[in-house]
């Protein structure tokens, strides 16, 4: 069900009032885009360090939000469509209107102030994700104290219900379903960005298909083929830029659905790759597969990573990684925790991880694969495009 109703909502909801009882805090006011949607179901259409936003949950009371006049009509159909997580919205302006005049955007943290004070938190100890405007408003409350809690909100993300755990599936499906376009479609003088943008089309068809009337966000279909693959993030020079006979090529495939996000990339061949491509891409596959076998609750979240790189060191391959196996997945791509290298705490049920080891060859290319795995006694990995060899050699 791609629709996150009520139990996902009183679930966070749950785990936010968990986290008050246990710090003392009357209310936690969110404060980022990312943070404002996890609290309230909304998808937000503005850049917040240019018009803020607020969504408070009072310890005790119904949560309530304020937003920029831009939000007003999507605030509308979100409601329409009973996909919003509260009711209670306020909205100011941006600019002066002649009549039925609203508080402006300088005046944000005096109408939060007040919004604050009629629920009664006008002397609450409130948590928070970030101070800016925000402080401002706490600050015309003498009795009330805002405090930074970033770490202990990031931690409310790392479970996720299981209604999420089912929407990532059916997103992971439609992530192995554009995987299969590539394999149909990379060919030897195809430009790269014009087969990205081919291969979105089509995931935006095929997910019109399968999530009707929901919120479907093309992250990403990013390829870099041939040496300029060494580099995991691309060398700056893609447009243009054509897919030739012996490239080795590393795609990364990432849909967003209702807030929601699943990672998927491999590693191709045009051609018959060499002894050399063959040794490297056999080397990332098996620590792609360790990196997954190795998210079992309780094991300590950075044996996600150890798995890996013991697999690349005992293949000599050590000198060619250039970054962590991979990091948390939810609301966004890159989740909480972002230091599984080196994080000790033990994995927890339900928690999602990508295990993207990669090996970076300058002048030869990159080998990656990255799968979305559920932490569990048994893992699950979300992501089940091929991975053998023959199936990502395009002849």
């Amino acid at each position: 069900m791609a629709f996150l109703g009520t139990a996902v909502r009183e679930y966070r909801l749950g785990l936010m009032r968990d986290l008050m009882d246990r710090e003392g805090l009357d209310a936690i006011a969110l404060t980022t885009a990312d943070f404002f949607q996890f609290a309230t179901n909304f998808s937000t259409d503005v850049q917040p360090w240019e018009r803020p936003i607020v969504c408070v949950v009072p310890r005790n009371g119904e949560p309530f939000a304020i937003l920029n006049e831009l939000s007003t009509n999507h605030w509308r159909y979100a409601a329409e469509d009973q996909r919003l997580w509260l009711s209670d919205a306020e909205f100011y302006a941006e600019h002066p209107r002649v009549g039925a005049r609203t508080a402006l955007v300088s005046q944000w943290p005096d109408m939060v102030a007040a919004k604050l004070k009629q629920a009664g938190l006008g002397g609450a100890r409130i948590g928070a994700d970030g101070g800016g405007p925000l402080a401002k408003a706490v600050a015309l409350l003498p009795k009330a104290r805002l405090e930074l809690i970033v770490a202990d909100l990031r931690a409310l993300r790392w479970q996720k219900h299981p209604e999420e755990i089912a929407l990532m599936r059916e997103i992971a499906a439609l992530s192995d379903w554009v995987q299969d376009r590539y394999r149909e479609n990379i060919r030897p003088g195809r430009m790269v960005q014009e087969l990205d943008m081919a291969m979105a089309a089509l995931m935006a068809e095929e997910g019109g298909r399968r999530f009707p009337g929901e919120h479907l966000e093309i992250m990403r279909c990013w390829t870099l083929s041939g040496p300029a693959s060494a580099a995991p993030h691309g060398d700056g020079r893609q447009a243009g830029a054509r897919i030739e006979k012996g490239h080795g090529l590393v795609n990364i495939v990432i849909p967003r659905v209702n807030g929601l996000v699943v990672e998927n990339e491999r590693t191709w061949f045009c051609g018959e790759p060499s002894a050399e491509q063959k040794r490297l891409y056999e080397t990332v596959t098996a620590a792609n597969e360790a990196a997954a076998a190795a998210a079992v609750t309780g094991n300590p979240v950075l044996s996600i990573d150890a798995a890996a790189q013991a697999v690349i060191e005992r293949a000599g391959c050590g000198e060619y990684i250039l970054h962590r196996t991979g990091h948390g997945i939810g609301v966004l791509g890159h989740e909480f925790p972002e230091d599984m290298a080196f994080n000790t705490r033990k994995l927890l049920e339900r928690e999602v991880y990508s295990a993207e080891p990669g090996l970076y060859v300058f002048g030869l290319g990159g080998f990656r694969h990255d799968d979305t795995v559920v932490v569990g006694q048994v893992p699950e990995v979300l992501t089940k495009a091929p991975k053998d060899l023959r199936s990502q050699t395009i002849l």
